[in-house]
């Protein structure tokens, strides 16, 4: 239980060196991992002109985010239970085209109903490509890179945060709020092609049962380790959901500078999925409690300076780091998983969707109550202070099971 292992079950061991199409695989579907990070966060930088166009308040647009996260919770554990027993890369390329035509109809719908319908569907996917592509990433890679090939998988999010949802937000301001849809679903599009042509196709898994992804659901292992996801990097989003009105009223930040400051979160977690996987990939345990000590830390510390603007982009790019901890969440479901590997897998982006919801809602409430912006920072000390609880259960229930 303590120690990690590649997936057995799949065709495709790795090999002790990396190839050139190994890269490439990984970019292909790093291209569908920046797909849905475009897709899942465009919304929140065209609210205004969504609203505008479909004559609704901005509050009632916001809606649009809400359903789309509600359709990945909905969607991984339903999408897991379809894959079973199909081929994980032909699973990649129904994923990407399901995401591609639910964004291009996003951008023609009619009314505010259509739409919270379509943004429903937009999300159903998510969950699922990023565990399948994550299983896939892992199972190509050599042993010793399992961590790194699902990061640089991960990737595609973290630069979707740096430069894809400016540049999609840029173009939605330009030739209005569809055509940044349409871009997400051509986006996704290239993807699904890009997977047919460079991943190595993976047959149908032999003896896939629907009983065996259900097995997750009485694993107790499982559930505590997506709970260290679930709450520990809620702190990652407690500040992130609220860095603008923080430094634009405790810092001086002006409008103009809101771009750069959003674009250090970015490097952040592009520093973190590169840096970060390297040392999980040689101490995976080791590697998620620093994380979550880490993420304490600069949260801390972000509380303390918010008023100072240039510390505070540090912290800001430091806080985007913590962002490593989800592919070494992943790679420790993979070895705790079982024969539930899609569903534990799938299931853990619909984890730190909830860390996302949770964050926003937690650094909301004490900014309500009157503690100021800067207290973001303390709630998000105190979840990554839950989630490092949440892992050293998490030890002792493995230390336990091995015992009996």
């Amino acid at each position: 239980m303590l120690s990690s292992s590649p997936d057995s079950s799949s065709p495709h061991l790795s090999r002790e060196k990396p190839t050139p199409t190994f890269f490439i695989a990984l970019l292909a579907m790093g291209l569908g991992s920046f797909a849905i990070g475009v897709g899942e966060f465009i919304s929140m930088g065209l609210l205004p002109e969504i609203s505008s166009s479909l004559g609704i308040s901005i509050p009632q647009a916001g809606h649009t985010i809400s359903l789309y996260a509600l359709g990945v919770v909905i969607g991984a554990p339903v999408l897991a239970m379809l894959s079973t027993g199909r081929s994980r890369t032909r699973m990649l390329v129904v994923l990407m085209g399901l995401y591609a035509i639910a964004n291009i109809a996003s951008a023609m719908a009619p009314n505010y109903e259509a739409m919270l319908a379509l943004r429903l569907l937009s999300g159903l996917p998510h969950g699922t490509f990023f565990g399948i592509a994550s299983l896939v990433a892992a199972t190509l890679a050599p042993s010793h890179m399992r961590t790194r090939a699902v990061a640089y998988v991960m990737l595609g999010l973290s630069t979707a945060t740096l430069a894809g949802v400016p540049i999609a937000t840029a173009l939605g301001q330009w030739l209005g709020w569809r055509a940044a849809f349409v871009l997400v679903g051509v986006i996704a599009l290239a993807s699904a092609v890009c997977i047919v042509k460079f991943v190595p196709y993976e047959p149908p898994q032999s003896g896939g049962r629907v009983s065996h992804e259900l097995s997750m659901f009485t694993n107790r292992q499982v559930w505590i380790t997506l709970g260290i996801g679930a709450i520990g990097s809620g702190g990652l989003f407690a500040i992130y959901s609220y860095v603008k009105p923080t430094l634009m009223s405790l810092a001086g930040l002006t409008e103009m500078g809101v771009p750069f400051v959003l674009a250090l979160f970015g490097a952040g977690m592009v520093t973190g999925n590169i840096f970060g996987s390297r040392m999980a990939d040689r101490d995976l345990l080791g590697t998620i409690k620093r994380c979550l000590i880490w993420s304490m830390i600069v949260c801390g510390v972000f509380a303390l300076v918010a008023p100072i603007l240039w510390l505070a982009c540090i912290a800001v790019f430091c806080v985007g780091t913590v962002v490593v901890i989800g592919p070494a969440v992943q790679i420790r479901l993979m070895d705790v998983a079982g024969k539930a590997q899609t569903m534990a897998a799938a299931m853990n982006h619909s984890a730190f969707n909830f860390a996302n919801a949770a964050g926003a809602f937690f650094g909301g409430l004490v900014i309500d109550a009157g503690m100021g912006y800067a207290a973001t920072g303390w709630v998000g000390v105190l979840l990554s202070a839950a989630g490092l609880a949440m892992f050293y259960w998490m030890v002792i229930d493995a230390r336990r099971a091995l015992n009996h």
